[in-house]
């Protein structure tokens, strides 16, 4: 929807209303994401990535922390249909975004079984559990956080420096909330670059165990541009390395059928491929 060129954005145009958006399918219609179309943060295969680490017979309480219009949480709903679902967001006009996302008729099916919390990820202590993120009141948590340096390339679209920039100790911070919410045995998954991977295994020591880490490819022959993490909590069973997932076939931008099963809801990442 786009606004009124001639009004104030401050005072004519409530929340998201100002700001252009689309309606997106995702997992072939299993559910639809309205998201900004020029600023912020626009979800696509990461989301469906980080989605996939979750089981498909998962069928307890997860947070989508950071959730932004709610991709990533709606695709574990859409695939994991026992599963309960809460869309933790800070920005209140991301908040907005997941709002009209949930009330949408076309996800009427999932609406149920997803609800939105505005808070803080990087609260502590008694102010993140007034703000809803319990103790030990999940099972599984995901999360996509932000992905550059500071002094990687900037943006002049606030919302999606926020979205894209990761703040100094972000991992740490971003994993405390997650094993403090979490379960005994519950479990944790993260996307991220490879580049963060120090960071994310510093900040999961103690906390989670039985690590899986994942590289995801391109294609076969080029470095990985991303890694997904997954961790039970209080586990002390040994690290795992995966075998890759790779995205597209060496020519063209085709997925390869893992990847394109997994960008559609219909493999889980950690599953073998065709057995589910």
């Amino acid at each position: 929807m786009t606004g009124n060129n001639t009004a104030d954005p401050a005072t004519e145009c409530p929340a998201t209303e100002c700001i252009e958006e689309t309606l997106d399918v995702f997992h072939r219609g299993a559910f639809h994401l309205v998201q900004p179309a020029l600023k912020g943060h626009r979800a696509g295969i990461d989301a469906m990535i980080l989605a996939s680490a979750v089981p498909d017979d998962f069928s307890g309480r997860l947070a989508d922390l950071g959730s932004g219009a709610g991709a990533a949480g709606l695709a574990v709903a859409a695939r994991c249909k026992m599963s309960k679902v809460v869309l933790v967001e800070r920005s209140s006009l991301m908040v907005e975004f997941a709002r009209k996302t949930i009330a949408h008729p076309l996800n009427s099916k999932l609406s149920a079984r997803v609800e939105i919390l505005e808070a803080d990820v990087t609260l502590n202590g008694k102010p993140r559990n007034d703000a809803g993120l319990v103790d030990r009141s999940f099972d599984f948590a995901i999360m996509n956080p932000p992905f550059n340096e500071p002094k990687d390339r900037s943006t002049p679209d606030p919302l999606k420096a926020e979205a894209h920039v990761m703040p100094e100790g972000m991992f740490e911070q971003w994993l405390r909330t997650a094993s403090a919410i979490i379960k005994p045995g519950g479990g944790v998954g993260i996307i991220a670059r490879p580049t963060s991977l120090q960071q994310i295994l510093a900040a999961l020591a103690g906390r989670f165990g039985g690590l899986k880490i994942l590289p995801v490819h391109p294609r076969s022959g080029s470095p990985a541009i991303r890694i997904v993490v997954t961790g039970t909590r209080g586990s002390r069973a040994a690290l795992s390395m995966m075998p890759p997932l790779v995205l597209h076939f060496d020519e063209g931008h085709a997925f390869t059928p893992r990847a394109h099963a997994i960008n559609n809801g219909q493999a889980s990442l950690f599953t073998p491929f065709g057995l589910r």
